[in-house]
């Protein structure tokens, strides 16, 4: 079995590039083909191939490119591998004393052999000559130092708007908290506080009702009050602590086999409802399982507030996914109050976070239907 090859960190001594690899390669084979010729004894040879070596893994050692190439000067030889490490040094260091070390032996090394190959100091030509080695040697130095620092500049400019993103993002976060946070107050403040009325009341009609009917109605209103009570208040407490991302979060989390319970409150409170559904329902993530339970409640809810004498069915099949259908016949009767919309935007909500797919609208014979479509473990889970 071949062993996978690891290509960035072969190539981790070029920057990971292929490129680099190729060019750095042909400029040590090119200037080394170059010097060997012009070589004139062994340890000119032995140097030149030296400054190849150096001039191929030269990003990786600057210093290991500088030495070899400054003894290559040193020969008298070509000042173009000196160059090239110069630049590369430069640009890996940055300013520095090492830069200033490195380009000053460099210089040396260039007056030195200028002096043996002319036997002596020649004066201001000899000076001229230097002077021009000098930029040539200085030119790719300051390209080197002039890259650096653009580096250098982007990797700031890159950092702080990095921390400026995170900043943005810790002040967007802070401001959904407290908009939870005040909705969950002004919710506790109106909605907890009347439907703890309506339960208490509910209770004492229960108490002191003359007849069963009234008596059975009133402990129908009281149950569904304090389910819907325990429900907000784990919804408050999420809206204040924040969402930990698990079905924990709230206090009784819906299920598909609650659906049967809903149905049955629907019924008991007068509606007309038939539920269909499989005797062993398969497992389900709790966000297919909670947007199944509030596609039915919501669906129901409409139904009671449309059509509030319409036979109501409710057929739920298990398959490669959950498929949960609501369709009410047409109402003799209009409905007592209008809706505001929103219950279908969530219910489409709901099922979309869950990966699903919903349909709604007026069915052929004159009725509503509600059909959805989930997966058995949700895409997008929470």
């Amino acid at each position: 079995m071949p062993f996978p090859v690891d290509r960035e960190r072969l190539l981790s001594w070029w920057d990971g590039k292929v490129r680099s690899l190729l060019l750095d390669l042909a400029v040590a084979l090119l200037f080394g083909a170059e010097l060997i010729v012009e070589a004139d004894s062994s340890w000119a040879v032995c140097v030149i191939l030296a400054a190849g070596l150096g001039l191929l893994v030269r990003r990786r050692f600057p210093g290991a490119a500088v030495a070899p190439a400054v003894a290559v000067v040193a020969f008298g030889l070509s000042p173009l591998p000196a160059s090239i490490a110069l630049y590369t040094f430069a640009r890996r260091h940055g300013p520095g004393r090492s830069l200033w070390f490195v380009c000053s032996v460099t210089i040396s090394a260039e007056v030195a052999a200028e002096m043996v190959q002319q036997q002596g100091w020649h004066g201001f030509p000899m000076l001229l000559g230097i002077a021009v080695k000098s930029v040539f040697y200085g030119a790719p130095a300051m390209l080197g130092l002039w890259l650096h620092q653009r580096q250098v500049l982007l990797s700031v400019a890159h950092e702080r708007i990095e921390r400026a993103e995170r900043e943005r993002a810790l002040l967007a976060e802070r401001a959904v908290v407290e908009e939870r946070r005040r909705i969950a107050r002004e919710l506790h403040d109106v909605i907890a506080h009347r439907a703890s009325v309506m339960s208490l009341q509910a209770g004492a009609l229960t108490m002191h009702a003359r007849d069963k009917t009234t008596a059975d109605t009133a402990e129908v209103i009281r149950d569904n009050s304090a389910k819907a009570l325990t429900e907000l208040r784990g919804m408050l407490r999420v809206l204040r602590d924040g969402p930990s991302g698990h079905d924990g979060d709230l206090v009784e989390v819906p299920t598909v086999r609650d659906i049967a319970e809903l149905v049955r409150d629907s019924v008991e409170a007068g509606s007309t409802v038939r539920l269909t559904m499989p005797e062993e329902l398969p497992e389900t993530s709790g966000t297919t399982g909670r947007a199944a339970y509030r596609v039915v409640q919501e669906a129901l809810t409409n139904a009671a507030r449309h059509a509030p004498d319409a036979a109501v069915r409710v057929d739920i099949e298990a398959g490669d996914d959950l498929v949960i259908t609501v369709a009410n016949d047409p109402g003799r009767k209009a409905g007592t109050t209008a809706g505001s919309g929103y219950g279908l935007l969530g219910m489409r909500e709901r099922v979309a976070l869950a990966g699903g797919s919903l349909q709604a609208g007026p069915s052929a014979d004159g009725g509503y239907r509600v059909a959805a479509v989930l997966p058995l473990r949700a895409a997008n889970p929470g």
